[in-house]
């Protein structure tokens, strides 16, 4: 069954040159919304047919879920692994030309599940460069996804045993800040005094930044949306089991997001991702 997840993180591997190179032809909106009542556009709708298509015929994955579409998959036989992508992380950016992702999720148990049942995550970065992030087994490798003269794709490691630097430097908060709650405004004040920031409206982006110099990311509570905006199957635990992975810490403000319950597939959470200090303050104040 473990070969069924190399083949997951391969198969998206794979994919990422192919998503990449079909971006530009596809910044338009569709007339269609995803499950959580967001436009999507054309490429989003792309990116999760081609990912749907691709990891459903892994042997071992029983479950495909993805943030572009309403309900679960349900693929191969009972009791192999549950899939879930967001396939355009950050795709409000393809307008703009700024940096978006692919995110991953490999659970051992039927969706929703706690993040606790992950046995690997990944990430894609489309950037000036295609890289990806992988978390294994207590490991993080960052690759560098090429495309070969033969059209296939290279996955090569760039940098292994990935750590948070212990000197944490940048931060990113999203959310419009009047609407910010005070315990998090507070935060915020004390943060910003720290460190840089660094926020490009990508998830994926903010989050590699974090990865690479150390610091913090939030996608807080809000006044008009105490639930938060990311999806914990999606974005909220896959990215946390990167980050714990790499050393660093998670939180929904109140405990490890790969701890927290997961009674839907579509449900939402604050995320607080960074170094272990940053996170402890942070549920200080909460």
């Amino acid at each position: 069954m473990s070969d069924a997840v190399t083949e997951v993180v391969e198969t998206v591997a794979r994919a990422a040159p192919e998503v990449r190179g079909g971006l530009s032809g596809r910044r338009r909106k569709t007339d269609a919304e995803n499950a959580s009542g967001e436009t999507q556009l054309a490429a989003d709708v792309w990116a999760d047919e081609l990912l749907a298509e691709r990891l459903t015929a892994i042997d071992g994955v029983s479950q495909f879920a993805s943030e572009e579409r309403e309900d679960v998959l349900e693929c191969g036989e009972s009791g192999g692994y549950a899939v879930t992508v967001d396939p355009l992380d950050g795709s409000s950016n393809l307008k703009s030309n700024n940096s978006m992702g692919t995110v991953l999720g490999v659970y051992d148990a039927e969706l929703p599940a706690k993040g606790s049942h992950l046995v690997a995550a990944a990430y894609v970065l489309y950037g000036p460069i295609t890289t990806m992030v992988v978390a294994r087994d207590g490991e993080v490798t960052e690759y560098v996804v090429e495309e070969t003269d033969e059209g296939t794709a290279e996955r090569r490691a760039v940098r292994e045993d990935v750590t948070l630097p212990d000197d944490p430097t940048v931060y990113g908060f999203g959310g419009r800040v009047p609407d910010w709650t005070d315990r998090f405004a507070d935060y915020a004040r004390d943060v910003e005094d720290e460190l840089k920031l660094r926020y490009g409206g990508a998830m994926i982006g903010d989050v590699n930044q974090v990865l690479t110099y150390g610091g913090v990311f939030a996608y807080p509570e809000l006044e008009s949306r105490p639930e938060g905006k990311l999806r914990l199957q999606f974005e909220g635990n896959p990215i946390a089991y990167v980050v714990e992975s790499a050393g660093g810490a998670s939180s929904n403000g109140e405990e490890s997001l790969l701890d927290a319950e997961a009674d839907e597939v579509h449900q939402r959470t604050p995320v607080y991702v960074g170094n272990e200090e940053l996170i402890e303050r942070l549920e200080s104040r909460f």
